[in-house]
């Protein structure tokens, strides 16, 4: 089997002929095909398979009314007592309302999660998980708030809640593996989900994860977990894929990842980035303290920009904001109106 790589591009000399990357901010005209059993080579766009093309040019489907034709940012709320990064922080009811309408500022999607998934977690018991979120996001609506909200969480009834509270995304690291009653209801529902890579559970995650090749392995797997979403009857254009960066994975897996991140496009759906204040940052940036990884975090997310992740998940909204708003003005405003 052979993979397709897109080599993203930004720059200004763009070459006649070349192809706009899923209707986005970028442009390809070569590139990477990868396989098990042979060295990887570069070949031009013209010469990939016409199925393939087309995965690779289709613009995706907007999300939550959002268009996806620019990068969108998703900002973290933890409601828990111990996230790795900021946990305990916006446990309290009136701090999370206020965390969450300040980041709304900057923020296009507000991510609200009950449950720590940082390596070495346990699981919430259903109750706890929906008292801490489903008031939070009841509160944000009654006051207004129009931003679209996804709620992180495994389990059907936190989403129900959540959803019923006035949440507009499912967000599931499990890529709906973990609560069986989770899919059908995203199917009936028509809801948006994020389906994620995780290797293990978060309790165990972190212990010797290992893969044969990781950027394929992983492709693999989101594609495996994409089939069995749509044979649920979740329309594809409403699936969004995250490959799972520090959730079951070493330094030098995360790192292949984000060099190689330009592959998932080759499965037809969007692409959610999330490295905010993750581990490898701090270790390769000498960071100790989570919250003081904010600069590694937003080199990793532009990274993801820069190869056509759509929406990148992060704890510094403001900062992320400023920054996009840079790479944007010195990368992508000359493509508009470019088709």
């Amino acid at each position: 089997m052979e993979y397709f790589r897109p080599i993203a591009m930004t720059d200004p000399a763009r070459p006649a002929g070349a192809k706009t990357l899923v209707g986005g901010w970028c442009w390809f005209d070569r590139v990477e095909v990868l396989s098990r059993a042979a060295a990887p080579r570069v070949v031009p766009a013209t010469d990939l398979p016409a199925p393939v093309l087309d995965r690779l040019t289709a613009p995706r489907t907007a999300l939550a009314g959002l268009a996806l034709d620019r990068p969108r940012v998703m900002g973290i709320l933890n409601v828990t007592p111990d996230s790795f990064s900021d946990g305990g922080k916006f446990l309290a009811p009136e701090a999370a309302v206020g965390q969450a309408r300040q980041m709304a500022a900057a923020a296009d999607i507000i991510d609200i999660g009950g449950e720590s998934t940082r390596p070495g977690a346990v699981e919430v018991p259903v109750p706890d998980e929906i008292a801490r979120t489903a008031p939070v996001i009841m509160a944000l609506r009654s006051s207004g708030l129009a931003t679209p909200i996804s709620i992180d969480t495994r389990k059907e009834a936190v989403a129900v809640a959540a959803l019923e509270a006035g949440a507009d995304i499912v967000n599931d690291v499990s890529a709906l593996s973990f609560d069986p009653g989770l899919g059908p209801m995203v199917a009936r529902t028509g809801v948006p989900v994020v389906l994620m890579h995780a290797q293990g559970l978060p309790a165990t995650m972190q212990d010797d994860p290992r893969y044969a090749d990781v950027l394929l392995d992983i492709y693999d797997a989101l594609a495996s977990r994409l089939a069995q979403a749509e044979a649920l009857g979740i329309d594809r254009r409403r699936i969004v894929l995250d490959p799972g960066i520090g959730f079951g994975k070493t330094q030098e897996h995360n790192l292949a990842l984000l060099r190689g991140l330009s592959l998932f496009h080759g499965l037809g759906c969007p692409i959610l980035l999330g490295t905010s204040r993750k581990r490898f940052i701090g270790t390769i940036g000498q960071a100790e303290r989570a919250e003081a990884r904010m600069p590694g975090s937003i080199a990793t997310a532009l990274a993801g920009v820069a190869q056509g992740a759509q929406i990148i998940r992060v704890h510094d909204v403001t900062e992320t904001r400023q920054a996009l708003r840079l790479w944007q003005s010195m990368n992508t405003d000359h493509l508009e109106g470019q088709a």
